[in-house]
């Protein structure tokens, strides 16, 4: 389970001042006590996607992204902490809602982004 602090969703927060979209998802981390899990799946609900399950629901939506999040460019921008890049390339490549691509991408950048892209590695 990934759990943010207050000081990293305000660090988020500082990041996104501009984007009302992505202040939304932070406040709906912060209502779930910064638990991104509950949030996803919260967020998820909101957008019309049905979770089948509660619990690594985040950890297998992820996977199924896997390769977009992996991609060269969008893993140099989460690496040097250019999360507003970030979302703007997996938004663009994969047409998510902004919310489960900046719940993604937090996961993503808080999983590791090279233990999390490590199973494409082994594949090529």
């Amino acid at each position: 389970m990934i759990t943010l602090t207050t000081d990293e969703i305000e660090t988020y927060r500082a990041q996104f001042a501009d984007n009302s979209a992505v202040l939304r998802t932070l406040d709906v981390i912060e209502d779930c006590e910064g638990n991104l899990e509950d949030a996803a799946i919260d967020l998820a609900l909101k957008v019309g996607q049905e979770p089948t399950e509660s619990e690594r629901w985040l950890e297998g939506f992820a996977k199924r992204w896997r390769v977009q999040l992996c991609q060269l460019h969008l893993r140099r921008h989460v690496q040097e902490g250019r999360m507003g890049d970030a979302m703007s390339v997996l938004v663009e490549m994969t047409n998510l809602p902004i919310s489960l691509a900046i719940a993604l991408l937090i996961y993503a950048q808080k999983t590791g982004l090279e233990e999390f892209c490590q199973p494409l590695n082994e594949k090529l």
